[in-house]
């Protein structure tokens, strides 16, 4: 079947009525969630996860993308109207979007991000659709060993670029992967680590961690700060309208973004960030307006959202044709699938091509729905702004309670999810990056299950894990990553100090 009549297909199980209500609920869902303060994508997917287990998997799957990328919008909506970034990616459009809002033009940055979205969302969804196929079949010669690597890579990969230090992120991938080896053991069916507690051998589930870690320790962060909740003005309909010349200006901005976005979107690590801040970048060093940026520049806010859509878009290409999440909101999609009883992987596309193609189509209609919703509906994201702190983390916090309560009706679950939202709280005051504890946790299950598999074919020789071409090359690939990171620090450290000595000569002179 060819990607073209793959995509139809995916577009007639996309368009039945309870996925489409899926992507509506998700897309509507995740831009409230992007635009309420301090929640961001990971916490709102984490509080949502319950509700999809009750639905089919591809409709469950549908909304969760919808929230995905209905967040990351979300997000850019409180940076131009109130200076706050919902997520880490839209503190880049703070820098000229909230400029805009002071020239009486949040509008007009509102509809070129709304917009832009769409245009780079388009883009990048055409990519998914050429994309995917190619890297599916490539990983059909992928066996256990060739898997382990993979994961293990990316696992180690993904901790040490997540932005922390070295020795947090080795830390709570540790902490994350200790969790897994709780409860009975899926090969021999022997407990581990339970102390004797029924509870706990049924191990360490993740919906509470999840929602314990990135919601309820959000909650405690904004009860923390004691925070009134940011004010946002009123905004008319009339004046979302652009002028001529900032339709000119930004078109070829769309284009610049969506092409820097995509491409770094398949990359492991925080690629909406990267790609919004590579984008701004690319957008200041071409523009014939340089003095505008930092004062209100079109083009910084058009930019980096066409990339920050374009590459999260793109972070679905792995996902679908690997089985291997690069960020912490994907991860959760990746446990909804397993939750299910649909493996993912390069198999994906032929087990369940209802999955594969109905996702991707769902992305292209959920780009739509998100235009036509964003903008009539600006008013209405401005008055949720206005929520009262007590409301608003009341309201979350039930909902934490009731979405983990449902999934296994087990009070014990409820235990673990204040756990882990005060441990999360603890751990990030002292400045530990929770992604790579949250991705262990998905990807540990599969690390051990492909290790011991490949241990069963070689008969205990690790030296399977070194055997092939493709293992030695992700090998490779995943140490030079694992080095940039270094390398890059210590050129710059390089580079400024150089500067400081040329500063100083020149002082001196």
């Amino acid at each position: 079947m060819s990607s073209l009549n793959a995509l139809l297909y995916g577009l007639s199980v996309a368009v039945t009525p309870e996925n489409l209500l899926a992507a509506f609920v998700g897309a509507l869902i995740g831009t409230a969630i992007g635009v309420l303060p301090g929640l961001g994508p990971v916490g709102g997917t984490a509080l949502i996860l319950p509700i999809t287990f009750s639905l089919p998997p591809v409709t469950g799957l549908i909304a969760m993308a919808g929230i995905y990328y209905g967040s990351m919008y979300g997000g850019s909506t409180t940076s131009v109207l109130v200076n706050i970034p919902g997520e880490v990616a839209s503190i880049v459009t703070c820098i000229d979007g909230y400029q805009m809002t002071k020239r009486g033009r949040a509008g007009a940055a509102l509809t070129v991000m709304a917009v832009g979205s769409f245009v780079a969302g388009t883009i990048a969804v055409a990519g998914v659709m050429f994309f995917s196929p190619f890297l599916s079949s490539l990983a059909l010669s992928f066996g256990p060993p060739e898997y382990f690597v993979l994961l293990v890579t990316a696992l180690v990969v993904l901790s040490g670029i997540s932005g922390a230090s070295l020795y947090r992120s080795a830390f709570a991938t540790c902490l994350g992967l200790l969790l897994t080896t709780i409860g009975i053991d899926a090969v021999s069916s022997v407990p581990r680590f339970n102390f004797g507690s029924l509870d706990l051998a049924r191990g360490i589930q993740l919906v509470p961690v999840a929602v314990g870690l990135f919601g309820i320790s959000e909650m405690l962060f904004l009860v923390e700060k004691l925070a009134t909740g940011p004010k946002a003005n009123a905004i008319r309909l009339r004046e979302l309208l652009p002028t001529r010349e900032e339709w000119r200006r930004t078109i070829p901005a769309w284009l610049r973004g969506a092409a820097v976005g995509f491409p770094i979107g398949l990359l492991p690590g925080p690629v909406a960030v990267i790609s919004a801040f590579a984008s701004y970048k690319l957008e200041r060093s071409v523009s014939k307006h340089k003095n505008e940026f930092g004062k209100g520049a079109i083009e910084g806010v058009a930019g980096p959202e066409a990339a920050n859509n374009a590459a999260s878009t793109a972070a679905f290409v792995p996902l679908l044709a690997l089985g291997i999440p690069f960020s912490p909101v994907l991860a959760l999609v990746v446990a909804a699938m397993i939750i299910q009883g649909i493996r993912p992987g390069p198999l994906l596309m032929t087990e369940h091509p209802d999955i594969f193609w109905g996702v991707i189509a769902s992305m292209y209609i959920g780009n739509v729905m998100l235009l036509i919703l964003n903008l009539p509906l600006v008013s209405l994201w401005v008055s949720l702004l206005r929520v009262p702190l007590h409301i608003l983390v009341t309201c979350i916090v039930l909902f934490a309670v009731i979405g983990t309560y449902s999934v296994d009706n087990s009070a014990f679950d409820l235990w673990i999810l204040f756990a882990f939202g005060v441990i999360g709280y603890f751990l990030r005051k002292l400045d530990v990056d929770l992604t790579p504890l949250i991705l262990a946790i998905v990807l540990g299950p599969l690390i051990e299950a492909r290790f011991r598999e490949s241990m069963f074919m070689s008969r205990g020789d690790l030296g399977i894990f070194v055997g092939s071409p493709i293992t030695v090359a992700i090998w490779l690939i995943g140490l030079t990553m694992l080095l940039s990171r270094p390398i890059i620090g210590l050129i710059q450290r390089l580079l400024k100090t150089k500067a400081g000595q040329t500063q100083s000569a020149a002082n001196g002179m």
